[in-house]
């Protein structure tokens, strides 16, 4: 059995095609999609931002606000898990310490973009590029900084959407040449396209599907055709725990109690199994009983 999480991500990578990767913006959430049978997590630097600090994904959280919260993750969940970088925050010296830091804690993959350091969301106007020399030494960084060689490097280009398809693919061929295990291909907007970049590059290639953005809602088995080999559920879940929560809140407020949308929640036997709450509580009584 693979010990190692970059050894574990890359043996679901091969067993489950395509590889369906969820966002799990906390511990529990990861042990909710380990629970629904999913081979692979995913940390996005939207959902730090947005969910850690409320604040908006425009390259305003570092290196530190990230490997907090995958440290956190990686100490509840044993699935691997892939963190979203950004740019690298900065110098090769940077990307250096980010790769270090997050290998250390445990993750198993990251993903780091060609787009200028103060970056926007992949599926929002107005994104600018840095040119692929600069994206290249990024990638070289990154790749030379490892322990762990099954560690995984994935290189995102946004290029599609700023400077056509062709510059992209032509982008991501470079990536790949300087050490990139995989290519993210971010705002690609139909199937013809994902087409294009699973037979022209020559590595695992992801489809972010996130929900409204540029990308379609596409099927897993229209994908899988088209030999795209990752298929990223970024924030689905934190999009359905935000809806949630603010019906719960109007409804509070509302009714003057919870009545309403008790059928909607998770017990307290179903969060106690989660976490093996009774397990633990034996084990605190079973010391009690020996002292």
């Amino acid at each position: 059995m693979p010990d190692s999480p970059g050894q574990r991500f890359r043996l679901a990578l091969e067993e489950e095609r395509p590889l369906q990767i969820v966002g799990a913006i906390h511990p529990l959430c990861a042990l909710l999609a380990e629970q629904a049978g999913f081979r692979a997590i995913y940390l996005s630097g939207a959902g730090v931002a947005n969910a850690s600090h409320a604040l908006p994904d425009l390259g305003i959280t570092h290196l530190d606000d990230v490997v907090e919260d995958a440290r956190r993750i990686t100490a509840a969940c044993r699935l691997p898990l892939l963190v979203d970088i950004d740019t690298g925050w900065g110098t090769s010296e940077t990307i250096r310490r980010t790769i270090f830091e997050l290998e250390r804690i445990g993750v198993a993959a990251v993903h780091m973009e060609d787009q200028v350091s103060a970056k926007r969301c992949g599926h929002r106007p107005g994104k600018e590029l840095v040119d692929t020399g600069e994206m290249v030494a990024r990638v070289q960084a990154a790749v030379g900084a490892r322990q762990d060689p099954a560690f995984a490097i994935m290189a995102r280009t946004d290029a599609a959407a700023v400077e056509g398809l062709e510059a992209a693919i032509a982008r991501a061929n470079a990536y790949v040449a300087a050490g990139a295990d995989m290519i993210f291909a971010e705002a690609l907007t139909s199937l013809g396209q994902y087409r294009e970049f699973a037979s022209r590059v020559p590595v695992p290639i992801l489809a972010n599907l996130t929900e409204f953005g540029k990308t379609p809602t596409l099927s897993l088995s229209d994908l899988g055709q088209t030999g795209v080999r990752m298929a990223l559920y970024p924030l689905t879940a934190f999009r359905a725990m935000n809806r949630a929560a603010s019906m719960a809140y109007q409804a509070i407020r509302r009714d003057g109690n919870q009545a309403s949308i008790l059928g909607s929640l998770q017990t307290r036997e179903e969060l106690y199994q989660l976490l093996h709450y009774y397990e633990a509580e034996q084990r605190i009584d079973s010391e009690k009983k020996r002292t």
